[in-house]
């Protein structure tokens, strides 16, 4: 066979083409990045190529082991770009390092789940390594490089086209890195892999952050702070003082589960609709969770702290070392014993660690629980076993109590065991829904079956009870089949911005209640119930409004930077109108909300990634010693 001349250049230059082009394809088919206009769509094929030129050019410094280092570069960055691809068809996010770093701690449980978002056609995204192996053992098997210096004018080349592409983004899209909350964004405009570079030095930032902080930055925050307080309702502040306290987080429920109906009329929710509509509690539709990577993590850190989440990563994995001054830990003054009832095993998203520092007394995990076959799914616990052995242990507490619940069965894949439930399977087209309202249908029979309980034992007439959505259940990469069951063509942006909506119940023993249709978020939460138990909030450093206070501010901020307000909508950095549903005619009619909407998330990342609390001394609070705290589990019986 005759010698191909520079042949470490062509095989250099085929695994460039290999890795950009597939890279390119893989963008339009699993990521949703919004091109809306010829330059970015030309910025998102042109964006691979300089990471392709420059990380594949790192093989060319290896004469020797040329051919063994570029193939094993390329298996990498395939297999970067299709973790994200699993990891965005759920998720509609991109991974991060602190992600990585939280998958060990997560790792039991998530099997079912990414098993479910892969697919045999996956393959495609190997095959060039495929192919350069078979080039590499044939063609090109005498490969030989002359020079590194090769590698100098792949370094420079690379530079060039990431400069241009840079300058034509910044141009598009003005301070890109330094006030872009969205990771679409950075991928859209610089690349999969460029971004994952740009994340990893983000992260090194964020966590050198807590070094150099002083008590002097919280000055920003306090004023930030003084001036954004909600004061409470005067008619209902301290409406349920030295009642007992159980939050429920139900899993992945959405807020158009509420009323939702199948084809032959049955309701999927029955009980959770009776709430909504009695007249005795609070249900709030227009509630939206404010959750990033953290998910259920997020919504508990948003619930108990009013502090929003990481832009990138998990607080309960990555900040558990902060110093919080959460409501558990508040409400330790007023004589609340605190406990966390969970089925599944309490190192599950760090929480071990972060219950002491949020201050709880006790936490109530998978040990104490029946974990056999029969009453564990996905994540752990059904839910109605769940409950049922829940009840002693919440009987045992002193009174009064706050408590919290997490459910977990309503999780993807929301696969339901046969002899569970008799509520049947969706035909929506797509297997995640049709099984997501038979899942919804059997948290709510749980949930029921709870409430019962609750009455039967007289804990009911004593208690607040607070149930909430934590995050959202089906991503966009279900809304055809989602957009048949709400009877619609389409989800639009302004659709998929309300599908956010998570519902939240308040129930407050002989007040009133009804439903509340101003928007609000799982950061107003806090305030809202301090203010119910006559705990006034003004001295605490938190972003959440009371819900139930007449002077509730009109907006609603999403971790990556979007917003709903009771007007306008921004969605993917576009904005819309909330009566039309169509883009605003004025632009600008965003600004001055997205404006505050970045202005309190930088706040609180201050707070949360420079540990500022730390500094901080509310009136009347006792600080909380996390190694005070000691989770040892279930006392075995004598012969056991």
């Amino acid at each position: 066979m005759k010698k191909i001349p520079y042949n470490y250049l062509v095989f250099y230059g085929i695994a460039v083409v290999f890795l950009w082009m597939k890279t390119y394809i893989a963008y339009q088919l699993n990521f949703k990045l919004g091109t809306d206009d010829n330059l970015q769509k030309f910025l998102l094929f042109v964006n691979p190529l300089s990471s392709a030129l420059f990380f594949l050019g790192l093989a060319l410094l290896s004469k020797k082991y040329f051919k063994r280092v570029l193939i094993g570069i390329q298996f990498f960055l395939s297999f970067l770009l299709y973790a994200n691809i699993v990891y965005y068809r759920f998720f509609n996010d991109f991974i991060t390092v602190p992600v990585l770093l939280q998958a060990k701690s997560n790792a039991g449980g998530l099997g079912d789940s990414a098993a479910g978002l892969m697919s045999l056609t996956d393959i495609f995204y190997f095959t060039d390594t495929i192919l350069l192996i078979v080039l590499a053992c044939t063609l090109f098997k005498q490969v030989k490089v002359k020079t590194r210096k090769t590698y100098q004018i792949a370094f420079l080349f690379s530079i060039i086209v990431f400069l241009l592409n840079f300058g034509l983004a910044e141009k598009d899209r003005p301070q890109l890195l330094s006030l872009s909350f969205d990771r679409n964004y950075i991928v859209k405009y610089l690349g999969a892999y460029n971004y994952t570079v740009f994340d990893i030095f983000q992260y090194i930032h964020s966590s050198s952050q807590r070094v150099f902080a002083s008590s002097s930055n919280l000055t920003n925050v306090e004023n930030y702070r003084k001036a954004t307080y909600t004061p409470p309702n005067p008619a209902l502040f301290g409406k349920s003082k030295g009642m007992n306290v159980i939050f429920v987080s139900m899993e992945s429920f959405q807020n158009f589960m509420i009323d939702f109906k199948m084809p032959n009329g049955q309701l999927v929710t029955p009980f959770l609709d009776s709430l909504a509509h009695d007249g005795n509690t609070f249900y709030f539709d227009h509630f939206y969770h404010q959750t990033g990577q953290g998910k259920t993590s997020d919504a508990e850190f948003l619930m108990e702290n009013s502090l929003y989440p990481l832009n990138q990563g998990a607080v309960f994995i990555n900040k558990a070392q902060n110093t919080y001054q959460a409501t558990p830990a508040i409400l330790k003054g007023y004589g609340y014993n605190s406990a966390v009832f969970h089925g599944n095993y309490k190192t599950f998203w760090n929480r071990n660690v972060m219950y002491k520092a949020l201050g709880y007394d006790q936490f109530f995990d998978a040990s104490y629980y029946s974990m056999t076959p029969q009453n564990t799914k996905n994540f752990g616990m059904k839910d109605k076993p769940y409950f049922a052995e829940s009840m002693p242990m919440l009987e045992s507490l002193k009174q009064p109590f706050y408590t919290k619940f997490i459910t977990l069965s309503n999780h993807f894949p929301f696969e339901v065991d046969p002899g569970d439930t008799n509520f049947p399977q969706g035909n929506f087209g797509d297997w995640a829904v049709n099984q997501y309202v038979q899942s919804a249908h059997y948290m709510d029979q749980a949930l029921q079956q709870f409430f019962d309980a609750l009455k039967k034992d007289g804990l009911y007439d004593k208690t607040v009870i607070i149930l909430y959505g934590d995050h959202y259940g089906l991503s966009s990469n279900n809304y055809t089949a989602l957009a048949k069951a709400l009877g619609v063509n389409k989800i639009t942006p302004v659709m998929d911005s309300n599908l956010q909506q998570v519902p939240l119940f308040i129930h407050v023993p002989g007040v009133k209640g009804g439903v509340q249709q101003h928007v609000g978020g799982e950061v107003d939460v806090r305030p809202t119930l301090l203010h119910l138990l006559g705990i006034d909030t003004k001295d605490y450093i938190e972003f959440g409004s009371d819900l139930l206070s007449p002077q509730h501010r009109n907006w609603v901020a999403f971790r990556n930077g979007d917003f709903v307000s009771s007007t306008v909508i921004q969605s993917q950095d576009k904005c819309y109108s909330l009566t039309t549903g169509t883009l605003a005619a004025d632009q600008k009619a965003c600004t001055s909300f997205s404006d505050k909407v970045k202005n309190e998330l930088q706040m609180s990342d201050m707070v949360v990634n420079q540990d500022l609390l730390r500094f901080y001394h509310p009136n009347g609070f006792k600080p909380i010693n996390p190694n005070d705290y000691q989770y040892l589990g279930p006392t075995k019986k004598k012969g056991a």
